[in-house]
């Protein structure tokens, strides 16, 4: 039988003598590694049921899964070999917790601003864990919107059925506060009962009916529609608020309690900690936080959101643009937690939030580019690429999730973000432009520009609904998910190597299922037209087929196993040379049309007008030189005639930059001809044959 899918990521992983601890978000397994460097990065990218595989800094590794991650998690760590290695919490053995190796790794690798990391991990692990029930609740506001817009039922909240509804998804973000300072004690190595526990106090009906208690004195915030109280606590003055939804105070209120916390197992005896730990938190913690905490928290949240939404109003074209352009660099990160926070924190102030329409634009600009990679991996029948691509977008589409797209793909091809950010960036200005001429109207009747909602949701195709000025939120997502669509299948995603290598390998396919049918002989009428289509494809007059490809650069040829370089070795890009170049000027092999250009000069992808490609690809990684040094005499979709120049480069500049000046050269399509021999071991000018073709 063959092994599990957990089985084969703990091997490439280094084993599990090499897994210091183990966690996972909503998509990514999370390792600590004795060794990074022991890892199968290339075994792990090409698994099935594997998105991608992502190295950190230090010894931290993430493997991405997609939705399945936690089944995949909790099959890891039932495997018989990871019995005793650290799992999602610390043990009471001594050995360190994930948190601990956690904060190490970041020491060791960001230095002066391990701090801020760590802070900024504080925020998402705080919100992490309850991503699914965000989104679950999001979806059912989604569809409760939709059928109320189509008179389906009735927008009647005196009803017991709509209250009942309501209550269903209310319930999520009313304890919000309860559930964030869970996760955030958690965090930070407390009870997370504890820091429940005391969050739950300041939404109580005993705490909440001081509101309404004689001597409390109450003033209504016009700007934000709250209502701030003031009650006379044994003497001293305590500021109330509606702490539901509230997610800033819970964030405080757990740092708080770690210090006290920790502080007081150091001086309480061990014997006795269970109970007096937890009396005396409650009583400290509980006190400080209704008289201090909570009334600092409340302003703060309510302070950025006036900020941003003053922002909005007077400067909607750059906040419009602004947010849609950083997310694609904070979500990989997780750094838009903070901006997730201030979404709910709007809601509970404002009544609305406004961050979440530009948030949609970028949400569907990258989900618009993994559509575009989708297409092309159908087009060039690359099988691996059609799965990853087409569950990122069922989960983007479907969930709003993009952290599939990101990291089973986007990361992996970086030429993807220039195309996205085009299309964040158009969404943005659609968005801005008709938010202004079209603004939005608050169910306080305050006329807000920009797209605004009332519900924390993810910007998925089912949240649409959920959107004040939905026809102008729908266009401007659909021209940032269709700009970058375009660019993408316009421009392509990839370099002409990986290109040429998928094409590659997606011809060796197709010649071994014809090979596989012969074998069997079976000749049905698909597998003979595919045969007899292949053959008139590369088949030509006698005169003019191409039976040689000549040197672009004058230098001594070598083998490609002698190169350095382990792709062309393999063979994935085809047959072919190397040339230790001994001139500047690189030529074109052959005479046909230009299909590729690199944008940097370093390669070139030409096709005769039989059929034969062909690949010169000038040094080894000088795609990191960004074109310096490379001076470009052609242009994609030109014609060219064996001889002419195509790039005059600086083989000095590449050597100082530390690169190999190797120049490569390979017949893509090697296996549509009987036979491509080349000739290594000579010194050759450019222009003389080093590569034999029978067909």
């Amino acid at each position: 039988m063959a092994d599990s899918l957990a089985s084969q990521i703990i091997t490439a992983i280094g084993g599990p003598e090499n897994v210091r601890s183990l966690t996972h978000c909503a998509t990514r397994l999370r390792f600590e590694l004795v060794d990074a460097s022991k890892v199968d990065q290339n075994s792990l990218e090409h698994m099935q049921g594997v998105l991608g595989a992502v190295p950190q800094s230090g010894d931290r590794f993430q493997v991405v899964i997609g939705g399945g991650v936690a089944t995949v998690y909790e099959n890891i760590m039932h495997l018989p070999e990871m019995a005793g290695v650290g799992g999602a919490s610390a043990s009471d053995d001594g050995q360190k917790s994930n948190a601990d190796v956690k904060a190490e790794a970041r020491s060791k690798a960001r230095g002066k601003v391990a701090w801020l990391d760590s802070f900024f991990e504080y925020l998402s692990d705080s919100f992490r864990p309850i991503l699914g029930v965000l989104l679950g609740a999001s979806i059912i506001i989604a569809l409760v919107n939709l059928l109320i817009s189509l008179n389906v039922i009735p927008n009647d909240e005196a009803s017991a059925g709509w209250v009942f509804v309501k209550a269903i998804w209310k319930g999520v973000f009313y304890f919000l506060p309860i559930m964030v300072a869970y996760n955030a004690s958690k965090k930070l190595k407390v009870d997370p009962w504890l820091g429940g526990a005391i969050m739950a106090m300041l939404m109580t009906p005993q705490f909440t009916g001081l509101m309404d208690a004689k001597t409390t004195t109450c003033v209504e915030n016009a700007a934000l529609g709250t209502k701030s109280c003031m009650a006379n606590i044994f003497g001293l003055p305590m500021a109330l608020s509606d702490y539901s939804g509230n997610v800033f105070v819970p964030l405080l209120m757990a740092a708080v309690l770690a210090l006290v916390y920790h502080g007081l197992k150091r001086i309480i005896p061990e014997s006795v900690q269970l109970v007096f730990v937890p009396f005396f938190c409650m009583i400290i913690v509980g006190a400080l936080t209704a008289f201090i905490i909570g009334p600092i928290g409340v302003w703060v949240g309510n302070g950025l959101g006036v900020g941003l939404a003053w922002m909005n109003t007077h400067a909607p074209f750059i906040f419009a643009i602004i947010i849609p352009m950083l997310y694609p660099f904070l979500v990989p990160l997780g750094l838009h937690w903070p901006l997730n926070a201030l979404m709910l924190m709007n809601i509970q102030t404002l009544g609305y939030d406004f961050i979440q329409g530009p948030m949609g634009v970028w949400n569907f600009a990258c989900f618009g580019a993994t559509a575009g990679v989708l297409f092309l991996a159908v087009r060039d029948k690359d099988k691996d690429m059609r799965q990853t691509a087409l569950g990122a977008l069922a989960a983007g589409l479907l969930g709003g999730v993009s952290e599939p797209s990101l990291y089973g793909i986007h990361l992996r091809y970086k030429l993807i973000y220039k195309r996205m950010l085009v299309g964040c960036g158009l969404g943005g200005v659609v968005i801005a432009i008709l938010g202004w001429l079209f603004p939005s109207v608050t169910a306080a009747g305050q006329t807000v520009h920009g797209v605004t909602t009332t519900a924390f949701a993810f910007t998925s195709l089912l949240t649409i609904p959920v959107f004040n000025q939905m026809w102008v939120y729908a266009v401007s997502i659909a021209v940032s998910f269709l700009t970058s669509f375009l660019l993408i299948i316009t421009f392509d995603y990839r370099t002409p190597e990986q290109k040429a290598e998928v094409l590659a390998r997606a011809a060796a396919n197709q010649k071994t299922a014809v090979s596989s049918v012969e074998a069997k002989g079976v000749a049905p009428a698909a597998a003979t037209a595919t045969a007899t289509a292949t053959a008139t494809k590369t088949e030509a007059p006698a005169a003019a087929a191409t039976t040689v490809v000549t040197a672009p650069v004058a230098g001594h040829v070598i083998s490609l196993d002698e190169t350095g370089d382990p792709v062309f070795a393999s063979r994935a890009l085809g047959e072919g040379v190397g040339i230790q170049p001994a001139d500047s000027t690189v030529v074109a092999p052959v005479s046909g049309v230009l299909q590729t250009v690199a944008e940097t000069g370093h390669a070139f992808g030409i096709k005769t007008d039989d059929g034969v490609e062909v690949l010169v690809h000038v040094g080894i990684d000088t795609v990191k030189m960004n074109g310096e040094g490379f001076d470009v005499k052609v242009k994609a979709n030109e014609h060219v005639n064996a001889g002419d120049n195509l790039v005059v480069v600086d083989f000095d500049k590449v050597k100082e930059a530390g690169y190999s000046t190797t120049t490569l050269m390979t017949v893509l399509n090697t296996v549509a001809f009987a036979s491509v021999t080349p000739k290594t071991g000579v010194d050759v000018k450019a222009g003389e044959s080093v590569i034999d073709i029978q067909r």
